[in-house]
Protein backbone atom coordinates (compact mmCIF):
# COMPACT_ATOMS: atom_id res chain seq x y z
CA UNK A 1 0.00 0.00 0.00
CA UNK A 2 1.09 3.69 -0.88
CA UNK A 3 2.54 5.33 2.22
CA UNK A 4 0.91 8.33 1.33
CA UNK A 5 -2.38 6.50 1.85
CA UNK A 6 -4.72 7.83 4.57
CA UNK A 7 -7.56 5.35 5.65
CA UNK A 8 -10.65 7.07 5.88
CA UNK A 9 -13.82 5.25 7.86
CA UNK A 10 -16.95 4.01 5.70
CA UNK A 11 -20.01 6.30 7.34
CA UNK A 12 -18.00 9.33 6.80
CA UNK A 13 -16.84 9.00 2.82
CA UNK A 14 -20.60 7.42 2.08
CA UNK A 15 -22.30 10.63 3.47
CA UNK A 16 -19.67 12.71 1.99
CA UNK A 17 -20.37 10.42 -1.93
CA UNK A 18 -24.04 11.11 -0.87
CA UNK A 19 -23.58 15.29 -0.34
CA UNK A 20 -21.41 15.63 -3.51
CA UNK A 21 -24.17 13.49 -5.53
CA UNK A 22 -26.91 15.89 -3.84
CA UNK A 23 -24.48 18.90 -4.42
CA UNK A 24 -24.14 18.34 -8.14
CA UNK A 25 -28.22 17.98 -8.49
CA UNK A 26 -28.65 14.33 -7.70
CA UNK A 27 -31.73 13.81 -5.62
CA UNK A 28 -31.04 12.33 -2.50
CA UNK A 29 -32.62 9.07 -2.71
CA UNK A 30 -30.83 8.79 -5.89
CA UNK A 31 -27.21 10.06 -4.37
CA UNK A 32 -27.83 7.23 -1.48
CA UNK A 33 -28.09 4.72 -4.02
CA UNK A 34 -24.50 6.01 -6.09
CA UNK A 35 -22.85 6.29 -2.97
CA UNK A 36 -23.98 3.14 -1.78
CA UNK A 37 -22.58 1.37 -5.08
CA UNK A 38 -19.66 2.94 -4.62
CA UNK A 39 -18.89 2.04 -1.21
CA UNK A 40 -19.48 -1.21 -1.77
CA UNK A 41 -16.78 -1.66 -3.82
CA UNK A 42 -14.76 0.13 -1.53
CA UNK A 43 -15.72 -2.20 1.07
CA UNK A 44 -14.88 -5.03 -1.54
CA UNK A 45 -11.58 -3.97 -1.86
CA UNK A 46 -12.04 -3.00 -5.79
CA UNK A 47 -10.46 0.95 -5.20
CA UNK A 48 -10.22 1.21 -8.67
CA UNK A 49 -14.45 1.51 -8.57
CA UNK A 50 -14.86 2.76 -5.41
CA UNK A 51 -14.61 6.88 -4.13
CA UNK A 52 -11.51 6.92 -6.57
CA UNK A 53 -14.26 7.39 -9.60
CA UNK A 54 -16.53 10.02 -7.76
CA UNK A 55 -14.68 13.19 -9.20
CA UNK A 56 -13.42 12.04 -12.92
CA UNK A 57 -16.08 9.88 -13.52
CA UNK A 58 -19.17 11.36 -12.26
CA UNK A 59 -18.45 14.41 -10.94
CA UNK A 60 -16.95 15.36 -13.45
CA UNK A 61 -19.32 14.53 -16.11
CA UNK A 62 -22.21 15.95 -14.34
CA UNK A 63 -20.64 19.15 -14.65
CA UNK A 64 -20.09 19.06 -17.73
CA UNK A 65 -23.59 18.38 -19.00
CA UNK A 66 -22.80 14.43 -20.64
CA UNK A 67 -25.05 13.01 -17.82
CA UNK A 68 -28.00 13.86 -16.05
CA UNK A 69 -28.11 14.23 -12.28
CA UNK A 70 -31.81 13.50 -11.94
CA UNK A 71 -32.79 9.58 -13.91
CA UNK A 72 -35.79 9.34 -16.58
CA UNK A 73 -35.86 5.67 -15.79
CA UNK A 74 -38.57 4.69 -18.36
CA UNK A 75 -40.33 1.09 -19.43
CA UNK A 76 -40.20 1.26 -23.02
CA UNK A 77 -41.44 -2.14 -23.86
CA UNK A 78 -42.16 -5.28 -20.93
CA UNK A 79 -43.49 -8.50 -21.00
CA UNK A 80 -44.23 -11.00 -17.92
CA UNK A 81 -40.39 -12.14 -17.49
CA UNK A 82 -38.65 -8.99 -19.83
CA UNK A 83 -38.12 -5.53 -19.98
CA UNK A 84 -36.35 -2.93 -22.16
CA UNK A 85 -35.47 0.26 -20.67
CA UNK A 86 -34.71 3.84 -21.81
CA UNK A 87 -32.30 5.08 -18.90
CA UNK A 88 -32.48 8.82 -20.99
CA UNK A 89 -28.18 9.67 -19.46
CA UNK A 90 -28.85 9.68 -16.17
CA UNK A 91 -27.52 8.27 -13.09
CA UNK A 92 -26.18 4.66 -14.10
CA UNK A 93 -26.67 3.30 -10.73
CA UNK A 94 -30.02 4.51 -10.15
CA UNK A 95 -30.85 3.27 -13.53
CA UNK A 96 -29.05 -0.18 -12.77
CA UNK A 97 -30.52 -0.94 -9.35
CA UNK A 98 -33.87 -0.08 -10.52
CA UNK A 99 -33.36 -2.62 -13.12
CA UNK A 100 -32.51 -5.51 -11.05
CA UNK A 101 -35.03 -5.35 -8.80
CA UNK A 102 -37.67 -5.68 -12.03
CA UNK A 103 -35.62 -8.68 -12.78
CA UNK A 104 -35.77 -9.90 -9.42
CA UNK A 105 -39.49 -9.20 -9.49
CA UNK A 106 -39.98 -11.17 -12.47
CA UNK A 107 -38.09 -13.94 -11.23
CA UNK A 108 -40.15 -14.25 -8.20
CA UNK A 109 -43.22 -14.50 -9.86
CA UNK A 110 -42.32 -16.22 -13.31
CA UNK A 111 -38.94 -17.83 -12.31
CA UNK A 112 -36.75 -15.78 -14.56
CA UNK A 113 -36.32 -12.18 -15.35
CA UNK A 114 -34.46 -10.29 -18.16
CA UNK A 115 -34.00 -6.57 -18.12
CA UNK A 116 -32.03 -4.91 -21.14
CA UNK A 117 -30.88 -0.82 -20.59
CA UNK A 118 -30.07 1.80 -23.40
CA UNK A 119 -28.89 5.22 -22.86
CA UNK A 120 -27.31 4.62 -19.56
CA UNK A 121 -24.25 5.56 -17.93
CA UNK A 122 -21.14 3.94 -15.83
CA UNK A 123 -22.90 2.04 -13.24
CA UNK A 124 -20.17 1.17 -10.98
CA UNK A 125 -19.06 -2.53 -9.83
CA UNK A 126 -20.85 -5.03 -12.23
CA UNK A 127 -20.79 -7.16 -9.14
CA UNK A 128 -22.91 -5.00 -6.94
CA UNK A 129 -26.38 -5.71 -8.79
CA UNK A 130 -25.31 -9.56 -9.07
CA UNK A 131 -25.06 -9.61 -5.59
CA UNK A 132 -28.57 -8.23 -5.17
CA UNK A 133 -29.92 -11.03 -6.49
CA UNK A 134 -27.96 -13.86 -4.38
CA UNK A 135 -29.61 -11.79 -1.26
CA UNK A 136 -32.70 -12.48 -3.21
CA UNK A 137 -31.97 -16.34 -3.31
CA UNK A 138 -31.46 -15.94 -6.62
CA UNK A 139 -28.64 -16.20 -9.68
CA UNK A 140 -27.62 -12.77 -10.42
CA UNK A 141 -25.84 -11.78 -14.44
CA UNK A 142 -25.20 -8.74 -15.45
CA UNK A 143 -23.13 -6.97 -18.03
CA UNK A 144 -22.07 -3.45 -19.64
CA UNK A 145 -20.82 -2.17 -22.79
CA UNK A 146 -18.52 0.52 -22.72
CA UNK A 147 -16.25 3.39 -23.89
CA UNK A 148 -14.07 1.61 -26.90
CA UNK A 149 -10.33 0.83 -24.89
CA UNK A 150 -9.99 -2.75 -25.86
CA UNK A 151 -8.31 -4.17 -29.49
CA UNK A 152 -10.04 -7.44 -30.87
CA UNK A 153 -7.15 -10.43 -31.53
CA UNK A 154 -4.47 -8.99 -34.15
CA UNK A 155 -6.19 -5.60 -34.09
CA UNK A 156 -4.54 -2.65 -32.29
CA UNK A 157 -7.11 -0.37 -32.62
CA UNK A 158 -9.60 0.15 -29.31
CA UNK A 159 -12.95 -0.98 -30.68
CA UNK A 160 -14.57 -2.80 -27.34
CA UNK A 161 -15.39 -1.66 -23.94
CA UNK A 162 -13.69 -3.78 -21.15
CA UNK A 163 -17.22 -5.27 -20.90
CA UNK A 164 -17.75 -6.96 -17.98
CA UNK A 165 -19.50 -10.28 -18.18
CA UNK A 166 -20.16 -11.15 -14.22
CA UNK A 167 -22.24 -13.88 -11.95
CA UNK A 168 -23.45 -14.12 -8.47
CA UNK A 169 -24.07 -17.42 -7.11
CA UNK A 170 -25.60 -18.25 -3.46
CA UNK A 171 -23.72 -20.21 -1.22
CA UNK A 172 -24.37 -21.68 2.12
CA UNK A 173 -20.68 -19.94 2.82
CA UNK A 174 -20.47 -17.02 4.60
CA UNK A 175 -20.08 -14.98 1.08
CA UNK A 176 -21.57 -15.49 -2.35
CA UNK A 177 -19.95 -16.39 -5.19
CA UNK A 178 -19.51 -13.83 -7.47
CA UNK A 179 -17.18 -13.62 -11.00
CA UNK A 180 -16.77 -9.82 -11.66
CA UNK A 181 -14.52 -9.14 -13.69
CA UNK A 182 -13.76 -7.27 -17.33
CA UNK A 183 -13.27 -9.27 -20.70
CA UNK A 184 -10.08 -7.43 -20.99
CA UNK A 185 -6.81 -8.15 -18.90
CA UNK A 186 -7.39 -5.03 -17.10
CA UNK A 187 -10.27 -1.99 -17.41
CA UNK A 188 -9.05 1.72 -17.16
CA UNK A 189 -10.06 2.19 -13.93
CA UNK A 190 -6.95 0.25 -12.88
CA UNK A 191 -4.92 1.91 -15.44
CA UNK A 192 -6.01 5.14 -13.33
CA UNK A 193 -5.26 3.44 -9.97
CA UNK A 194 -1.48 2.97 -11.57
CA UNK A 195 -1.68 6.90 -12.93
CA UNK A 196 -1.82 8.16 -9.71
CA UNK A 197 0.21 6.14 -7.72
CA UNK A 198 2.95 6.50 -10.86
CA UNK A 199 3.38 2.61 -11.26
CA UNK A 200 4.52 1.48 -14.20
CA UNK A 201 1.94 -1.12 -16.01
CA UNK A 202 3.05 -4.48 -16.53
CA UNK A 203 4.01 -5.57 -19.83
CA UNK A 204 0.59 -7.35 -21.98
CA UNK A 205 -1.90 -5.14 -20.56
CA UNK A 206 -1.38 -2.22 -23.36
CA UNK A 207 -0.94 -2.65 -27.23
CA UNK A 208 0.44 0.06 -29.01
CA UNK A 209 -0.53 1.17 -33.00
CA UNK A 210 2.82 -0.55 -33.39
CA UNK A 211 1.76 -3.85 -31.93
CA UNK A 212 4.13 -3.30 -29.13
CA UNK A 213 3.31 -3.39 -25.00
CA UNK A 214 3.15 0.08 -23.21
CA UNK A 215 3.72 0.71 -19.65
CA UNK A 216 3.42 4.38 -18.89
CA UNK A 217 0.16 4.51 -17.04
CA UNK A 218 -0.35 8.65 -18.01
CA UNK A 219 0.60 7.91 -21.84
CA UNK A 220 -1.94 5.20 -21.92
CA UNK A 221 -4.82 7.18 -20.20
CA UNK A 222 -3.84 9.43 -22.94
CA UNK A 223 -3.56 7.50 -25.43
CA UNK A 224 -7.01 5.78 -25.07
CA UNK A 225 -8.54 8.80 -25.64
CA UNK A 226 -6.91 9.54 -28.81
CA UNK A 227 -7.19 5.78 -30.04
CA UNK A 228 -3.31 5.60 -30.25
CA UNK A 229 -2.94 2.51 -27.86
CA UNK A 230 -5.58 0.04 -26.56
CA UNK A 231 -5.87 -2.33 -24.03
CA UNK A 232 -5.65 -6.48 -24.48
CA UNK A 233 -8.55 -8.76 -24.07
CA UNK A 234 -8.10 -11.84 -21.61
CA UNK A 235 -5.37 -13.67 -22.81
CA UNK A 236 -3.46 -11.07 -24.18
CA UNK A 237 -2.31 -10.09 -27.22
CA UNK A 238 -2.56 -12.95 -29.93
CA UNK A 239 -3.90 -16.34 -30.26
CA UNK A 240 -1.14 -17.36 -28.30
CA UNK A 241 -2.26 -16.64 -24.89
CA UNK A 242 -6.10 -17.54 -25.81
CA UNK A 243 -7.02 -13.75 -26.38
CA UNK A 244 -9.24 -14.61 -28.90
CA UNK A 245 -11.55 -15.83 -25.83
CA UNK A 246 -11.72 -12.75 -24.00
CA UNK A 247 -12.66 -10.92 -27.61
CA UNK A 248 -15.08 -13.37 -27.96
CA UNK A 249 -16.68 -13.42 -24.36
CA UNK A 250 -16.38 -9.52 -24.99
CA UNK A 251 -18.27 -9.15 -27.89
CA UNK A 252 -20.90 -11.21 -26.01
CA UNK A 253 -21.58 -8.93 -24.33
CA UNK A 254 -21.59 -6.15 -26.63
CA UNK A 255 -23.91 -7.64 -28.60
CA UNK A 256 -26.54 -8.18 -25.34
CA UNK A 257 -25.78 -4.68 -24.29
CA UNK A 258 -26.86 -3.32 -27.82
CA UNK A 259 -28.74 -5.40 -29.79
CA UNK A 260 -32.08 -6.29 -28.24
CA UNK A 261 -32.62 -2.72 -26.64
CA UNK A 262 -31.52 -1.26 -30.10
CA UNK A 263 -28.75 0.93 -28.35
CA UNK A 264 -25.55 1.70 -29.35
CA UNK A 265 -22.30 0.27 -29.80
CA UNK A 266 -18.49 0.55 -30.46
CA UNK A 267 -17.51 3.63 -31.54
CA UNK A 268 -20.58 4.98 -31.09
CA UNK A 269 -19.82 4.96 -27.26
CA UNK A 270 -16.97 7.03 -27.61
CA UNK A 271 -17.94 10.21 -25.62
CA UNK A 272 -17.37 11.97 -28.26
CA UNK A 273 -19.31 13.66 -31.46
CA UNK A 274 -17.53 13.88 -35.23
CA UNK A 275 -16.49 17.54 -34.19
CA UNK A 276 -14.87 16.59 -31.28
CA UNK A 277 -16.73 17.70 -28.22
CA UNK A 278 -17.91 15.51 -25.83
CA UNK A 279 -21.42 14.24 -25.88
CA UNK A 280 -23.22 11.54 -23.37
CA UNK A 281 -21.97 7.83 -23.70
CA UNK A 282 -25.44 6.62 -24.24
CA UNK A 283 -24.24 2.77 -22.73
CA UNK A 284 -26.22 -0.70 -22.23
CA UNK A 285 -26.73 -2.86 -19.96
CA UNK A 286 -28.49 -6.64 -19.41
CA UNK A 287 -29.68 -8.11 -16.02
CA UNK A 288 -30.91 -11.62 -15.50
CA UNK A 289 -32.27 -12.70 -12.44
CA UNK A 290 -32.87 -16.52 -12.02
CA UNK A 291 -35.19 -17.98 -9.21
CA UNK A 292 -33.18 -21.25 -7.95
CA UNK A 293 -36.39 -22.25 -6.10
CA UNK A 294 -38.41 -22.64 -9.83
CA UNK A 295 -35.45 -25.59 -9.70
CA UNK A 296 -34.65 -26.86 -6.65
CA UNK A 297 -34.94 -26.53 -2.90
CA UNK A 298 -32.85 -23.11 -1.84
CA UNK A 299 -30.92 -24.93 0.70
CA UNK A 300 -29.81 -27.97 -1.05
CA UNK A 301 -28.44 -25.46 -4.07
CA UNK A 302 -26.61 -23.56 -1.68
CA UNK A 303 -25.26 -26.56 -0.24
CA UNK A 304 -24.05 -28.25 -3.40
CA UNK A 305 -22.81 -25.00 -4.78
CA UNK A 306 -20.88 -24.57 -1.11
CA UNK A 307 -19.16 -28.07 -1.73
CA UNK A 308 -18.08 -27.69 -5.13
CA UNK A 309 -16.22 -24.30 -4.24
CA UNK A 310 -15.00 -25.78 -0.79
CA UNK A 311 -13.41 -29.16 -2.76
CA UNK A 312 -12.12 -26.17 -4.97
CA UNK A 313 -10.32 -25.02 -2.29
CA UNK A 314 -9.11 -28.01 -0.95
CA UNK A 315 -7.79 -29.62 -3.73
CA UNK A 316 -3.75 -29.95 -3.80
CA UNK A 317 -2.18 -26.61 -4.28
CA UNK A 318 0.92 -25.24 -6.16
CA UNK A 319 3.97 -25.52 -4.47
CA UNK A 320 4.98 -22.60 -2.66
CA UNK A 321 1.40 -21.68 -2.44
CA UNK A 322 -0.72 -21.75 0.50
CA UNK A 323 -4.53 -21.68 -0.21
CA UNK A 324 -6.41 -21.80 -3.27
CA UNK A 325 -9.23 -18.96 -3.70
CA UNK A 326 -12.81 -18.87 -5.26
CA UNK A 327 -15.09 -16.37 -6.99
CA UNK A 328 -15.49 -13.63 -4.15
CA UNK A 329 -13.33 -14.80 -1.62
CA UNK A 330 -10.94 -12.43 -1.69
CA UNK A 331 -13.52 -9.14 -1.65
CA UNK A 332 -14.61 -10.67 1.72
CA UNK A 333 -11.60 -11.05 2.90
CA UNK A 334 -10.71 -7.53 1.68
CA UNK A 335 -14.08 -6.46 3.76
CA UNK A 336 -13.25 -8.32 6.92
CA UNK A 337 -9.69 -6.41 6.63
CA UNK A 338 -11.14 -3.02 5.94
CA UNK A 339 -14.24 -2.91 8.24
CA UNK A 340 -12.65 -1.50 11.17
CA UNK A 341 -10.18 0.96 8.79
CA UNK A 342 -12.38 2.25 5.84
CA UNK A 343 -11.24 3.39 2.68
CA UNK A 344 -7.82 3.95 1.52
CA UNK A 345 -7.47 7.02 0.07
CA UNK A 346 -3.89 7.88 -1.98
CA UNK A 347 -2.63 11.29 -2.28
CA UNK A 348 -3.99 12.36 -5.79
CA UNK A 349 -7.65 11.14 -4.71
CA UNK A 350 -6.95 13.47 -1.16
CA UNK A 351 -6.69 16.39 -3.45
CA UNK A 352 -9.85 15.68 -5.63
CA UNK A 353 -11.67 14.79 -2.75
CA UNK A 354 -10.53 18.59 -1.44
CA UNK A 355 -11.49 20.11 -4.08
CA UNK A 356 -15.19 18.57 -4.69
CA UNK A 357 -15.47 19.82 -0.82
CA UNK A 358 -14.29 23.20 -1.55
CA UNK A 359 -16.17 23.47 -4.18
CA UNK A 360 -19.03 22.80 -2.95
CA UNK A 361 -19.33 24.03 0.28
CA UNK A 362 -19.01 20.72 2.45
CA UNK A 363 -17.54 22.49 5.50
CA UNK A 364 -19.04 20.00 7.81
CA UNK A 365 -16.45 17.23 6.96
CA UNK A 366 -12.59 17.39 8.28
CA UNK A 367 -10.88 14.61 6.98
CA UNK A 368 -7.53 12.91 8.64
CA UNK A 369 -5.61 13.58 5.47
CA UNK A 370 -6.32 17.65 6.25
CA UNK A 371 -3.92 18.48 9.05
CA UNK A 372 -1.14 17.02 6.73
CA UNK A 373 -1.66 19.50 4.14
Amino acid sequence: MDEEVVWVDFETMENFMVDVFKGVGVPEDDARICADVLITSDKRGIDSHGVNRLKPIYYDRIKIGIQHPVTNFEIVREGPTTAVVDGHDGMGHVIGKHSMELAIQKAKEYGMGMVVVRNSTHYGIAGYYALMATDAGMIGITGTNARPSVAPTFGVENMLGTNPLTFGIPTDEEFPFVLDCATSITQRGKIEVYAKLDKTLPEGWVIGEDGKPKTNAEEVLEGLIKGTCALTPLGGIGEETAGYKGYGYSTVVEILSAALQGGNFLKMLSGYDKDGDRVPYHLGHFFVAINVSSFIELDIFKKITGNILRELRASKKMPGQERIYTAGEKEHLAWLERKSKGVPVNKKLQEEILQMKEELGLNQYHFPFESKK
